[in-house]
């Protein structure tokens, strides 16, 4: 298909990790601002993406929408729009239909999902994560902060602070899940996954924590639904 690039963990039925604080920044197409892509699939510059991005201070992209929807969560700096500043710890859902021009002041980095999330009838979201108290989970050591959920769409997100990852035995991902360690660290029989470290978990895998570190990360199930696998 023209334009198509070479698909990068497109297939949703194997586990994929990757650490991103091992791998080299790529430029963009908007200048000043760099990348590191953890999975695309589709044309190089309008498939389906999910990347960590770095606005160097001052940089910009000129006013552009969002077909397929938008997911942002500011990990460091401030990210800024014509519609606010929006420091680390944001989270920011632009749906079908929104339409903004990016920049940085002072530089940031961020998490991003770009394509991911058709439906005109999903609300946008800016959520100052920092100012939302953690709620008590019902399993062991966990607290969780709700990012996004909203009927009849199938995916949604949360962040999740684990006090002892060893306690919380086997994690069940029926529907597949995407996590991003965003503090501390936790081990499997796989390996061990530290700041920055993006995983996927296929369809009714699971995982089994080992580690008695505090761990945050960014978690999303219910996301393959509107991903396209490229096995």
């Amino acid at each position: 298909m023209s334009g198509e690039s070479p698909p990068l963990n497109g297939d949703l039925s194997l586990r994929v990790v990757v650490d991103t604080e091992t791998m080299a920044w790529s430029d963009s197409p908007g200048g000043h601002v760099q990348r590191k892509r953890v999975h695309r699939v589709g044309p190089g510059e309008s498939g389906q993406v999910t990347s960590i991005v770095r606005y160097a201070p001052g940089a910009s992209f000129p006013a552009h929408d969002h077909p397929g929807g938008e997911e942002i969560l500011v990990l460091e700096g401030v990210f800024s729009d014509e519609h606010g500043d929006w420091p680390a710890g944001t989270y920011l859902l632009n749906p079908e239909g929104f339409s903004h021009a990016p920049f940085s002041r002072e530089g940031c980095l961020l998490f991003v999902k770009l394509r991911q999330f058709p439906g005109v009838e999903r609300r946008h979201v800016a959520l100052q994560t920092a100012e939302e108290p953690w709620q008590r989970s019902v399993r062991k050591s966990v607290s969780w902060k709700k990012l996004y959920a909203q009927e009849p769409y199938s995916d949604h997100m949360r962040l999740e602070a684990w006090d002892a990852p060893a306690e919380l035995g086997q994690l069940n991902f029926p529907q597949g899940a995407e996590l991003l360690v965003l503090r501390g660290h936790f081990e499997d029989r796989l390996g061990r996954y530290g700041r920055g470290t993006w995983l996927r978990i296929p369809a009714g895998d699971s995982i089994a924590p080992t580690s008695d570190d505090y761990c945050e990360l960014y978690i999303k199930e219910g996301g393959f639904t509107y991903l396209t696998s490229a096995n």
